[in-house]
């Protein structure tokens, strides 16, 4: 299994991304790199921490209702430089100098601060305050102030820093050993905002060049490295499901990856239907609409693309979006377990999620018995999907008279009070479980909408799954291209209904992702759906690979805000893409 496998280390860039061509493609740009931190520095790295993005073939929003999730890593990266401080001066214990190759980002310097007895008594109080923050973390002895009104380049930086010093460099530890003092340079080829996992890949890249310079590599399994980064993320005020660092880290060239959390976390490799006479790729098309998940302000980049276009738009407001629908998806799974009259098992102040509610009405303890067979979990699926109409207001007995006659889709959702008397808790209890950790806002609540995306998207994904594993054993038995062909457009059909269920039930597309959508689909995609977490970012489609070319000309001449990009900008606004390696440290000798 990939999460059991060691974090790699390289010394050979062939060795690295098993690929001859694409390796001497990015030697270049690594030499470059290496060039400039010892400008900089006045010396060579000692190692350099690469991080991929990510696409999301399928599986939008729901890996953290626990669901599993389709991503692929791509070539789109970030890589960080970093070399023990070496000169006259003798800055503190894990003194950081970072430096980012975009000039426009001031250098940073910071250092993280031990605190005393008393201070950790007081950040642990705050800590159970912020349980966002610190759900899975311990108590902690170091401290560093990271800012999580706005989305600063060394925040993530700190973010991945973090969690390398409270797990490694423990103050009741007997060696009592000190984090040394480190010079960083920062670069990478993944606009932020763009839904392909900027803001993962820089928490990945961070805890592991932190994690190499100080010693900390030797016997780490990835799967540890999951659980670290989504930690560190939540440190700069994202609830992140974990799909985005699991990708990253545990992605295998050529296959893309079904990664399931609940029971716990596991990462499959599946191939996919991307073999001649009908071969396919991946097609990323950013809408050039920036969705800042972060409350507060935003620069346009975390670590350096300043040639895109400066007309993106940014949409702002996590409060209102991807933080108000992690709310949203965790009140609907306390309503449906209490319509469906399910007990599950969780501490009192603790919110359990959808994933655990279709454990329960299987009547399955699966901490002990094991993850449910994809089948038997889609057919599950299939039943609770019925059952989730009794999320309907007017079947919780509130008044329902804002229907759309074409589609009957609710849109007037939940008032709080209503949604609080729904869930059975009185109004504090309510609040201390679902708001006391993260700031929502809205006049409705779409309880049942946001639960039948999860599990009908939930559905899709496992359908992806089987028909790729169908194409890939039918392979070596007389496989036609017309087969072919028609597990690609399956897959397509999925992709489109992905889409049209993350734009009217999840309410997470955008009028240009939606338009962009469509151009694709016209332009000869099989499939197209916006990828990460919605309100603006990228498309995947599904193309022929004969065609790219062509079908990346359609798109540019109907798509607005591509008609006046030249080649250079187009070819970072829209490219094709295969299954790439996921994260590895490079050791320079």
């Amino acid at each position: 299994m990939a999460a059991r496998l060691p974090v790699p280390v390289f010394t050979n860039l062939n060795d690295a991304y098993q690929d001859l061509s694409f390796a001497a493609k990015q030697g270049v740009r690594w030499d470059e790199l290496t060039q400039e931190f010892e400008k900089r520095f006045g010396r060579k790295p000692t190692y350099i921490a690469r991080a991929p993005g990510r696409v999301n073939l399928i599986g939008e929003h729901i890996d953290y209702a626990l669901f599993g999730v389709f991503p692929a890593a791509i070539e789109q990266d970030v890589l960080i430089a970093c070399a023990p401080h070496s000169s006259d001066e003798t800055p503190a214990p894990g003194t950081v100098r970072a430096h980012n190759m975009e000039t426009k980002y001031a250098p940073q310097t910071f250092t993280p601060m031990l605190l005393p007895p008393s201070g950790l008594q007081e950040k642990e109080k705050q800590a159970q305050e912020d349980k966002a923050a610190a759900s899975s973390v311990h108590a902690e002895g170091w401290h560093m102030d990271i800012d999580k009104t706005q989305l600063r380049w060394e925040s993530y930086v700190k973010a991945g820093y973090y969690g390398v010093l409270n797990h490694f460099f423990s103050p009741s530890a007997s060696n009592n050993t000190q984090p040394i003092p480190v010079d960083i340079l920062v670069t990478g080829t993944l606009p932020s905002g763009s839904g392909l996992s900027s803001s993962a890949a820089m928490v990945v890249a961070s805890t592991l060049v932190f994690l190499a310079v100080n010693g900390k590599l030797e016997g780490l399994k990835k799967g540890r490295l999951v659980e670290m980064a989504v930690e560190n993320e939540k440190r700069v005020g994202v609830n992140s499901g974990g799909m985005d660092q699991a990708a990253s880290i545990l992605s295998s060239l050529n296959s893309a990856l079904y990664i399931t959390f609940y029971p716990s976390l596991n990462a499959e490799l599946i191939p996919l239907p991307t073999s001649p006479p009908r071969a396919a790729v991946f097609v990323c098309a950013n809408s050039l609409v920036v969705s800042d998940k972060v409350v507060g302000g935003s620069e346009s980049s975390v670590y350096g693309i300043s040639h895109l276009p400066p007309s993106c738009a940014v949409i702002k407001g996590a409060k209102t979006r991807y933080n108000l629908r992690v709310v949203e998806t965790l009140v609907a799974a306390r309503i449906l377990a209490r319509k469906l009259n399910l007990q599950i098992s969780s501490p009192s102040k603790k919110p359990f999620t959808l994933r655990e509610v279709l454990s329960a009405y299987f009547g399955l303890d699966e901490k002990e018995e094991g993850a449910i067979d994809p089948q038997l979990l889609g057919a599950g699926l299939e039943d609770i999907l019925t059952e989730v109409e009794v999320l309907r207001p007017e079947r919780l007995g509130f008044r329902n008279d804002d229907q759309n006659s074409d589609k009957g889709e609710i849109q007037i959702g939940l008032t709080m009070d209503e949604m609080v008397q729904a869930s059975g808790l009185s109004n504090d209890e309510f609040r201390n479980i679902f708001l006391s950790w993260v700031d929502v806002e809205a006049s409705h609540f779409q309880v049942y909408k946001r639960a039948k995306h999860i599990f009908s998207e939930a559905l899709r994904v496992l359908q992806f799954r089987q028909l790729c594993l169908s194409s890939s054993q039918s392979l070596g038995n007389d496989e036609t291209s017309t087969s072919t062909a028609d597990v690609l457009k399956s897959l397509g059909n999925l992709m489109n209904a992905s889409q049209e269920s993350c734009a009217s039930l999840y309410e997470c597309s955008c009028p240009e992702l939606d338009e962009l959508t469509q151009i694709t689909r016209e332009a000869g995609a099989y499939g197209s759906r916006l990828t990460g977490a919605g309100w603006g970012g990228c498309t995947i489609s599904l193309v022929d690979e004969s065609d790219v070319q062509g079908f990346i000309q359609r798109v540019k001449a109907r798509y607005g805000p591509y008609q006046n990009l030249n080649d250079t900008e187009l070819e970072e606004v829209i490219f094709a893409t295969r299954p790439g390696s996921g994260a590895f440290v490079f050791k320079l000798e």
